[in-house]
This record gives structure tokens, C-alpha cells and sequence, in this order.
């Protein structure tokens, strides 16, 4: 039998957990596969009313957790950072996403978001007082450089996407909110932080949810469908399992198997709406994720 060590409130099993592995490969078929969807989504919808579509019914979900679990009261001095945290990491993350995906390919799209992690690196020298040293530069050179090719790439070579640089802000974004959330994550367990979230982050895109409605009403099946397997499954349940991840392992070995999103993105797209990634772009996610490993790994030596 393995071992079981307790670390800062994780239960971390050392060797092979198949409940942490059946948790992580869910919580990256949902997530891939959310690009997809926001895809397939965008065009009944806006950007916007997709945002209000996905987040708004997550947040009575996560009402229902919060009613029903009755966790602690987030800590006054914590309440200002959960608000900026939330709204970045719901309201303006998820409609940065989707105005991005408007023109870029679920695959790619998931690269770009992937860079998160150079960002928190980034952020964490000016909060955390934390050295970066030469080889996050470089790697995040790297991952950059890549993003710019991803924004490059078109069916006919060259063809600058703005849109991709919205995404590169959907990311920046995220990495805010986790920097914001870190402190909170260690006074309150993760699935009340997440609730918490979501339905503060949601109060933003209250004011699209009757245009939501109205689009929704006029938007073909598979478009309902869309937005009811986003609340459910890459949201709600995606959420759940990743929390299940975290209790289970510790978070940068947790971490590290969402590197698999991106190419399963790149999969489904392909499966799915037969999306092809050009050369260039498959250049340019190998080289984002490669920057990724290099700013995580190489930077700490």
C-alpha cells in the first residue's frame, strides 16, 4: 500500500493514486474540450453573452455549495483581494477568451492560455520579491516568441490574428487572480475559494444574461447543449475534480499534467469541427509550452 504524506492540508499518495489520475484525466478532457465548445458556441452568442451563459448558472451551483456546505466567511482582510481575483478570473477572463476564439482555433487558443504559469512567474518578481535569473528570460523569450508566431499563423502563412494577443490577456489575467488567491487558498479549503469565485466573478455579467436569453432562444440545439455542457462539465465538475487533484497531489506535480490540455484541445478541435493547425502555428505551440517548462524548470537550477 502506499504511503500517505500530509503536506500544507494536501494529501499527497506517492506512487501510482488512480483516483488522482482518473480526477486529472477528466478535469483535461473538460477543459480541452471547453475550447471546443466556446467554438462551436461564438456566433449565436457574443462574446459577452457567452461569458453570462456559462458563468452565471455556475454561480447558483455554486450558491448551492455554498448554502449547503456552510463554509467559514472568507476573513475581512481577504475580502478585497477575492473580489479583484474573481473578476479576473471569471468576468474578464472568460470574455477576453471568447472575443480571442471569435477568430482563433480551439488548439492554439488552449497553447496561448497555457503560457499562465510565465505570467505568475513574472508577477511573482514584483510581489514576491522572487529572482527569475537567465534562464526564465529566456524561456520566457521563448514562450512568447511562440505566441507571436501562433498570432501569425494563417491558411496562407503570415497573417497577424489580433485576437490571439486577447487571449495572451485572458492568461495574464488568470495568472493575476492565482497570485491574488494564493494567500487565501492556505486559510480556506479550495472548493469554498472556487464557489466564492465563481459567484463573485459572475455579478459582472449579470447585466448580459436577458440578451443571453434571448440569444439562446433563437440559437440552434446544439448551441443550448453547448452551454449546458459548459456549466456542467468543464465547469462545475472540471472545477471538482481538479480540487480532488490538488487534495490528493501536490500542486506542481498536479500541475504539470495540464500541459496535456493543449494538444488534447488540439485533438478535439481536429475530431470535432476538423480543425487542421498550420505549420506555423504548431511551431508556435510547441515552442509557447517548451517556454512554459523552461520558466518552471530550468529558472529554479
Amino acid at each position: 500500500m502506499s504511503t500517505i504524506a500530509m503536506n500544507a492540508g494536501t494529501d499527497e499518495r506517492h506512487g501510482f493514486d488512480m483516483i488522482a489520475f482518473l480526477a486529472i484525466l477528466v478535469t483535461i478532457v473538460f477543459w480541452a474540450s471547453s475550447f471546443v465548445v466556446i467554438r462551436i458556441c461564438l456566433g449565436p452568442l457574443t462574446p459577452i453573452e457567452l461569458a453570462a451563459a456559462r458563468y452565471v448558472p455556475a454561480a447558483l451551483i455554486a450558491v448551492l455549495y455554498l448554502v449547503a456546505a456552510r463554509p467559514a466567511l472568507p476573513a475581512r482582510g481577504d475580502i478585497l483581494r477575492l473580489v479583484v481575483a474573481a473578476v479576473l478570473f471569471i468576468a474578464a477572463y472568460a470574455v477576453l477568451l471568447n472575443m480571442g476564439e471569435r477568430t482563433v482555433a480551439a488548439g492554439p487558443a488552449s497553447f496561448i492560455i497555457n503560457t499562465m504559469p510565465v505570467f505568475t512567474a513574472l508577477i511573482a518578481i514584483f510581489a514576491l520579491s522572487e529572482r527569475f535569473g537567465r534562464w526564465g528570460w529566456v524561456g520566457t523569450a521563448i514562450s512568447f516568441a511562440g505566441v507571436a508566431l501562433i498570432a501569425a499563423s494563417g491558411d496562407d502563412g503570415f497573417d497577424l490574428d489580433p485576437n490571439a494577443i486577447l487571449i495572451l490577456g485572458a492568461a495574464l489575467c488568470s495568472a493575476i487572480a492565482s497570485v491574488l488567491q494564493k494567500p487565501i487558498l492556505s486559510r480556506m479549503p479550495a472548493l469554498a475559494v472556487t464557489a466564492w469565485l465563481m459567484l463573485i466573478g459572475s455579478v459582472p455579467l449579470l447585466p448580459a444574461v436577458p440578451s443571453a436569453l434571448q440569444a439562446l432562444a433563437a440559437a440552434p440545439a446544439e448551441v443550448n447543449w453547448g452551454i449546458a455542457y459548459l456549466v456542467l462539465f468543464p465547469t462545475a465538475i472540471g472545477y471538482v475534480t481538479w480540487a480532488i487533484a490538488l487534495k490528493r497531489l501536490s500542486a506542481a506535480r498536479a500541475a504539470n499534467f495540464l500541459y496535456g490540455v493543449p494538444p488534447t484541445a488540439t485533438l478535439i478541435g481536429f475530431l470535432w469541427l476538423g480543425e487542421v493547425p498550420t505549420l506555423i502555428g504548431a511551431i508556435g505551440g510547441v515552442m509557447a509550452i517548451f517556454g512554459v517548462l523552461v520558466v518552471n524548470v530550468m529558472r529554479k537550477r
